[in-house]
């Protein structure tokens, strides 16, 4: 298969970092998903010719991107503003490292429904409360082990998110029993929610069987 005809790519581990950035440069296929885990051969240069090339991927997957910077992904986002709907950082240090990277991006993403920032375990509920507020349209989000956040990510969810439909709250240690009855009273479009039993009060149990709201662990 040429090149032209591609619409999805996954690359993953022991990547050549000129060779990707030849394939971005010189690709004339219209890629609409894109997946990579490269943790250390992903940088910046990349994420800048993504953008400039890739305009209208829907789907972006990055999994333990360790060598880009804050300015990389904002620029990213810059690029990828009209099309895209699907966003992966999962594990990514940058969110460590670089405060505000999820709000400034949140902020030029405004079309995204489905969003993965699982196991990015530095992520707390100050970024997480104004990046939310951002995703009006949002349907789907994992924050699967995302430990430092609590029930007032979950208010805010709720609060800006009106379409949810599905949630992945498993590992998220700072989040209570509370919180996850909040969610399944207050998210009207909720139809499944991941997290531990020992969080399902039995009020919460009988409200997810009157809504028809499933419950995976």
């Amino acid at each position: 298969m040429s090149s032209e005809n591609l619409s999805s790519l996954l690359i993953y581990d022991g990547g050549n970092k000129e060779g990707l950035l030849h394939f971005i440069r010189e690709a004339r296929c219209e890629l609409r998903e894109l997946d990579l885990r490269l943790p250390l051969d992903l940088v910046d240069a990349h994420l800048s010719e993504i953008g400039a090339r890739f305009r209208k991927l829907r789907v972006l997957r990055l999994q333990s991107c360790s060598m880009v910077t804050g300015e990389g992904i904002r620029g990213l986002g810059l690029g990828l503003s009209d099309h895209l709907e699907e966003l992966s950082l999962t594990n990514c240090d940058v969110i460590k490292r670089q405060s505000g990277v999820l709000v400034d991006l949140a902020q030029s993403l405004r079309r995204i429904k489905v969003l993965d920032l699982s196991y990015n375990h530095m992520l707390v509920d100050k970024e997480f409360v104004s990046m939310i507020s951002s995703y009006g349209d949002l349907r789907e989000l994992k924050v699967r082990g995302c430990g430092r956040l609590t029930d007032v990510s979950l208010i805010a969810l709720c609060r800006s998110c009106k379409r949810l439909e599905s949630v992945d709250i498993v590992f998220c240690h700072g989040i209570r029993v509370e919180g996850v009855e909040f969610v399944i009273l207050n998210c009207k479009e909720l139809r499944k929610i991941q997290v531990e039993e020992h969080k399902l009060s039995e009020d919460a149990r009988k409200w997810m069987v009157n809504k028809f709201i499933e419950v995976q662990p």
